[in-house]
């Protein structure tokens, strides 16, 4: 016999022997069956619903009716999704509405969000507010408040709006630092405009650098249009998160979402609340990442750090001494690890701090003082003054989806550029080929344009079975696009 097969037999005479106790103890044999670790139930979610639903709640804005207003027929906040992801709105068929006069109100889209203190302060998304004439919160009691925009920051997607109300049920803010990858959390909000809606899943990742301002926490719980803004909640009823965006291909949920963290969501929040707008450092540099190869071959060791590929004149860096191909590897103490962390860092320090950035250059590491100044603010929008200037569009610019007006002198010199149109509304064939509302169009079939007048002329003569190509302009990029007018 072989040393496996007695091996093999002493095993089963054990296991056999061990069967007969256990049965002569009365046993299930099922039990026998369980393995040495314990086995964890799913988790129940019923008490914290209990908790936390009262204090989420249901965000409604209006605005004015104006030729923005969907031209196909689909509800206004899915319209607005396809716009916040950049996913370009499917063909539809057109349904026939009611004509609304100009000056009417209409629904504009519906968002989530959450009670932050019990006199009436409530957190949500800055895109959930953004342009709206008016907010009107909802209560899980039914209660309907008008609400005003303490302050909105683009940047972090937070904003902060007040309704006139007190002893209401304010959230708890957890420790955004002892979540943990794979640990429960639940999401309650408004998805297409079903309140009080609950969907749960774990944390994927943290830190999550997703090219925003902020690192998000990532889960698969299921988001969808409307629980923008709404709480993300853990298994000890506290808000550690604002749900924000998602990951889509296909324009609905698709496993992955991003929540805001709430620490970050807290500091903005305080600074939107005591003066309507955050203030954010800057030094003036452009940086780019560190490669691995480019690490080893200037001995820096391992790709860290931001690579500044450019300094601007009389910018706080400038004057500290900052040159291009210095590698920042750590901002007051803190160090570096990728690109996005400078910003970041940057970002969060008070605008006239003296602080100490240490750079990388030939072979050796130096320390640099340095003054932080002030980011530029976002510039309020005038919903109101934009819409009363947009022209009507031509047929030709209706067969394209498009409505266009002139470009200030004041763009053209902040964008440094000599021509071109703002696009004021795309929709349809324009929206399915990319464009969007604020892109600059700068040549359409291969002509430069000017203004609206030229314009409208190359598109006239433009042949409208084929597709037509758009050169526009979007922030600091340029890129084509395709308008096919017959899909």
């Amino acid at each position: 016999m072989s040393k496996f097969d007695g091996n093999a037999l002493r095993s089963l005479a054990f296991a056999c022997m061990f069967a007969g106790v256990a049965g002569g103890m009365g046993l299930p044999q099922a039990a026998l069956a369980q393995p040495a670790a314990a086995v964890r139930g799913l988790p129940d979610f019923t008490d914290l619903v209990d908790q936390v639903g009262p204090s989420v709640v249901n965000i409604r804005t209006v605005e004015k009716a104006s030729s923005r207003a969907s031209a196909n027929g689909m509800d206004e906040e899915m319209m607005e999704f396809f716009r916040r992801f950049g996913v370009p709105i499917p063909n539809v068929p057109r349904q026939q509405r009611p004509q609304r006069p100009q000056d009417d109100e209409q629904p504009r889209g519906v968002g989530s969000g959450f009670i932050l203190t019990a006199d009436g302060f409530v957190m949500t998304n800055a895109h959930v507010v953004d342009g709206a004439d008016e907010v009107i919160v909802t209560l899980t009691d039914k209660r309907e408040f008008k609400a005003k925009i303490i302050g909105a920051d683009k940047r972090t997607d937070v904003a902060v709006v007040k309704i006139e109300a007190t002893g209401l049920p304010a959230v708890k803010v957890g420790d955004v630092g002892r979540l943990r990858v794979g640990e429960w959390v639940m999401a309650i909000g408004s998805p297409f405009g079903l309140e009080n809606t609950v969907t749960a899943g774990i944390v994927s990742a943290k830190q999550r650098d997703t090219g925003d301002y902020l690192p998000f926490i990532q889960t698969d719980v299921a988001i969808n249009p409307g629980n923008s803004g709404g709480p993300l909640i853990n298994m000890r009823g506290e808000v550690v998160g604002i749900n924000s965006q998602i990951y889509s291909r296909s324009g609905g949920f698709m496993g992955i979402s991003f929540a805001i963290p709430m620490d970050e969501a807290i500091r903005v929040s305080e600074q939107l609340r005591a003066s309507g707008r955050v203030t954010r450092g800057r030094i003036g540099v452009q940086i780019g990442q560190v490669t691995k190869d480019v690490a080893e071959s200037i001995g820096l060791g391992k790709a860290q750090g931001a690579l500044v590929t450019g300094v601007e004149a009389g910018s706080p860096a400038d004057k500290a001494g900052v040159e291009a191909g210095d590698i920042i590897t750590r901002f007051d103490g803190k160090s570096i690890e990728k690109v996005a962390d400078l910003p970041r860092l940057v970002g969060n320090t008070k605008p006239g701090t003296k602080s100490t950035m240490t750079v990388f250059r030939r072979g050796a590491s130096r320390d640099l003082g340095i003054t932080i100044a002030e980011i530029e603010p976002d510039k309020p929008t005038a919903k109101t003054a934009e819409r009363e200037e947009k022209p009507k569009a031509s047929a030709a610019a209706q067969q394209m989806g498009l409505a266009v007006t002139e470009l200030s002198d004041t763009q053209k010199k902040e964008l440094k550029i000599k021509g071109g149109v703002l696009v004021a509304t795309a929709t349809e064939a324009a929206a399915r080929a990319g464009l969007r509302e604020g892109d600059v169009i700068l040549a359409i079939a291969n002509t430069e344009v000017s203004g609206v007048k030229e314009f409208e002329a190359v598109l006239a003569k433009a042949d409208k079975n084929k597709p037509i190509n758009v050169l526009y302009r979007r922030g600091e990029w340029a890129q084509y696009a395709l308008i096919r007018p017959g899909r």
